[in-house]
């Protein structure tokens, strides 16, 4: 009878079920096999309110969607090109770190290719970067930011890690900080392979004194965003929901009242879509939540470690970092960062903590792979965002992203097997 179940499951999700409707089956079939009450999973959505991280979920996203309203876009790119855009590969690089804050302030990828590809593109195109080159670049720097603060799927991961009560603790402060030596490796690799490859093309005259002064006044409400997250969460003066919330009034006041560039009668539309997104993720949460507490009941974690200590000994992590490697990168290419991070977390981190993974480090490797596995052939979503965006044949764009696949999977690979690089600020 299991099976028949299994099986119709299979199903309705490669129909296109949605994901909560699928895990809270699960969750209720599974509590009902062990015996107990569905009133088991209710309980899991009276817990969220119970958790002070959440906040920063629905507070983060607001200021992403307002930001992306915005012409911040167009501003970050300005700045970005009037301070290193004379560099060699000046523009390439303007555009993995335009890219990068804003995945990292958004918490979307596919937005990221959507708001800056229409800005990046024809620049790059403009500067005589070649189209193979240019398509490749947006399409691998669009998933970059992931693991930088204040990235979405960093608090999500920590609100479903929390769950495990593991030692030493998970917390939001701790991944904020164990994300930024990763993605400034992945940041300098992606820009030192650029700078090289461009190396030909003939350098822009660097900005001179008066449009350096400019870019910066244009763009001088949104400069100390980024500064008053980082250095109230790195300096501890602010709680990860404290610096949401300073973070969304910050955004509210600027785009709204200050620059008017979302009117007062669009606000109503902008939270409206930011929430929409936000209620997904907690219903999706819930269920999820409900399917952890039901596994972890069952032991299926501890069944799973069992099985693969007969394949992977115990005393070998490095096999197990390995292959835990190349199950995320499949993963990750099937599933998008939320829905990844809700299923996959709870079978993954307890037996990670039995190969002797710290949970914090476990976060970043878990994020790292995700960024790779959005643009990996041939189901990574960005892939057809991008398609899409620059309106290029998929296979084009596979083509086009493999040398930057290829140098995020090493820097990938430095950050999964030097724990010192996500841990040194974060413990």
């Amino acid at each position: 009878m299991i099976w028949v179940i299994v099986g119709a499951l299979l199903i309705l999700a490669a129909l296109g079920a949605p994901l909560f409707a699928l895990l809270g089956v699960i969750a209720l079939l599974g509590f009902s096999s062990a015996g107990q009450e569905g009133i088991a999973v209710a309980v899991e959505f009276y817990r969220l309110s119970d958790m002070p991280a959440l906040i920063a979920i629905p507070l983060f996203t607001l200021a992403g969607y307002l930001l992306a309203e915005s012409q911040t876009p167009q501003r970050l790119v300005r700045l970005t090109n009037a301070l290193v855009g004379w560099m060699p590969g000046g523009l390439a690089i303007v555009a993995i770190l335009a890219c990068t804050l804003f995945t990292a302030f958004t918490g979307a990828t596919g937005v990221t290719i959507i708001a800056l590809g229409a800005v990046l593109y024809p620049a790059l195109r403009q500067a005589h970067y070649e189209q193979r080159f240019t398509l490749g670049l947006l399409t691998a720097s669009g998933s970059l930011g992931l693991l930088l603060v204040p990235s979405m799927p960093l608090i999500l991961y920590g609100v479903v890690a929390q769950q495990f009560q593991t030692t030493p603790p998970v917390t939001i402060d701790a991944l904020f900080k164990a994300g930024v030596l990763p993605c400034l490796l992945m940041v300098v690799m992606l820009g030192a392979y650029s700078a090289w490859h461009v190396r030909k093309v003939p350098r822009p005259p660097s900005a001179g004194v008066r449009e350096v002064w400019a870019a910066v006044k244009a763009a001088a409400w949104e400069i100390p965003l980024p500064f008053v997250v980082l250095i109230g969460i790195y300096s501890g003066a602010l709680a990860a929901s404290e610096a949401a919330a300073a973070t969304a009034l910050y955004v509210l006041v600027v785009t709204v009242l200050i620059r008017r560039e979302i009117p007062l009668g669009q606000l109503p539309r902008v939270i409206r879509h930011a929430m929409v997104l936000v209620g997904g993720i907690l219903v999706i949460l819930g269920f999820s939540l409900a399917l952890t507490n039901w596994l972890i009941d069952a032991e299926v974690p501890d069944k799973l470690f069992q099985f693969l200590r007969t394949q992977i000994p115990e005393s070998q992590p490095f096999l197990f970092l390995l292959a835990l490697n190349l199950f995320l990168l499949v993963f990750g290419m099937l599933l998008e960062g939320f829905p990844a991070i809700i299923l996959l977390v709870p079978l993954v981190l307890p037996v990670a903590l039995r190969y002797g993974v710290d949970p914090v480090h476990l976060g970043i490797i878990f994020l790292a792979n995700l960024q790779l596995g959005i643009f990996l052939p041939p189901l990574g979503i960005n892939l057809y965002i991008a398609s899409a965006r620059f309106r290029q044949p998929v296979m084009t764009l596979v083509r086009a992203a493999v040398p930057f696949f290829l140098i995020m999977l090493a820097a990938t690979l430095v950050i999964t097997y030097w724990p010192g690089l996500s841990l040194w600020l974060a413990r």
